[in-house]
């Protein structure tokens, strides 16, 4: 599989669907992302929140909450991916 790793999950908060990730590289907006770990997923990025406010895009040593389309649990890791799988 093609891609890199771009931050681990922390935590999940089910209620909202927001996973809060340690990044080790950027994210945008619009970034196809892979979840590895308890689950496996892709999903394209549609929301970057930190401290509940909406960016665009989050850097390398951010902590950030982004909306995903499945449960995720702490410890998976977050692949900057090119292709779904």
């Amino acid at each position: 599989m093609n891609g890199y790793k771009i931050g681990t999950v922390a935590q999940y908060y089910s209620n909202l669907g927001i996973a809060i990730i340690d990044l080790s590289q950027s994210v945008h907006v619009g970034d196809l992302i892979r979840v590895s770990g308890s689950i496996e997923f892709s999903q394209t990025v549609q929301l970057i929140q930190v401290e509940h406010e909406q960016i665009t895009s989050a850097y390398a040593g951010d902590t950030v909450g982004v909306k995903m389309i499945k449960p995720v649990s702490p410890g998976d890791e977050i692949i900057k991916s090119d292709h779904e799988i």
